[in-house]
């Protein structure tokens, strides 16, 4: 059987990812004053510097039922199923909209509810697309992807707050008394929806050496096949991304990605965030 896997550009993955796993997108809108542009059009640079000039976050749109199905539509032609991962059903309308726009293909097209965001459903996706590689239904499919959902690891520390404070996910007292004591807060998906972990000081680079010892450390039990570095930007970056792969290769994991977050993801965290993504499942 011939299935698709696919996601909306919240997804992170480069090019040459999406192609190896075959993976397809569908791109959500980020709109910079009164220009709408599709994710994955722009740059984080033009997100950083739209921010700067103007003190306002970009908005994001979902994708729309009618762009779904016209998605959905142009993979059925060389495909007898497609299975799409969507971006957590808490975090935005994509997961409805896709659904509504399964409804009109006959059971052909499953919509999965990532309960994630950015690597995250990569790391579904990808799980997907090895299972299909195996000769498995897509219903058979669906079912295992939906069953490693609760052990998406999914975090990032950010440097300032700013960006979530635009975004009205955290308030001006909270990111004045963050950046006055230097405060760098993890930020953990839990039940679909970002949230304040653990919070850190000091010099930047220590504390994203501490987020990623605390991660191993707590989230111990992780699928070594794959991991991923994602970040929309990050200072000293070769070192950065050495250093931790330098622990994620003393953890065992085989297979070790850094990728950019792409707009969409950029607009809700701002520059100098990082995460390290896994399936905590073993």
């Amino acid at each position: 059987m011939k299935i698709a896997i696919s996601a909306e550009t919240t997804i992170d993955l480069s090019k040459e990812l999406l192609d190896q796993f075959q993976i397809s997108t569908c791109p959500l809108s980020i709109i910079l004053g009164g220009e709408s542009k599709k994710d994955g059009e722009i740059t984080n640079e033009e997100i950083f510097n739209y921010v700067k000039e103007s003190g306002q976050l970009p908005k994001t749109t979902a994708v729309n039922q009618f762009e779904y199905e016209e998605h959905f539509k142009k993979l059925l032609e060389n495909n007898e199923a497609v299975i799409h991962i969507s971006l957590s059903s808490e975090m935005s309308s994509t997961y409805r909209n896709a659904c509504l726009a399964a409804d009109e293909f006959n059971g052909k097209v499953f919509v999965i509810d990532s309960r994630t965001l950015s690597t995250g459903i990569a790391l579904l996706a990808m799980y997907a697309r090895d299972l299909v590689n195996d000769g498995l239904e897509a219903k058979d499919i669906v079912e295992k992807v939906k069953a490693r959902i609760p052990y998406v690891q999914a975090s990032f520390v950010i440097e300032r707050l700013d960006y979530l404070f635009k975004g009205g996910r955290c308030s001006k007292l909270a990111m004045f008394g963050a950046n006055l004591f230097h405060i760098c807060p993890q930020i953990i998906v839990k039940e679909g929806k970002m949230d304040s972990y653990k919070k850190y000081r000091g010099k930047y680079s220590k504390v994203i050496e501490q987020y990623v010892d605390d991660t191993l450390e707590e989230f111990n039990h992780p699928d070594l096949e794959r991991v991923f570095i994602t970040y929309p930007s990050i200072t000293d970056e070769e070192n950065t991304v050495k250093m931790i792969e330098d622990k994620l290769k003393a953890k065992g994991f085989r297979n070790i990605y850094h990728t950019n977050a792409g707009g969409t993801i950029t607009c809700h965290c701002g520059p100098n965030t990082i995460g390290v993504i896994y399936i905590n499942d073993k």
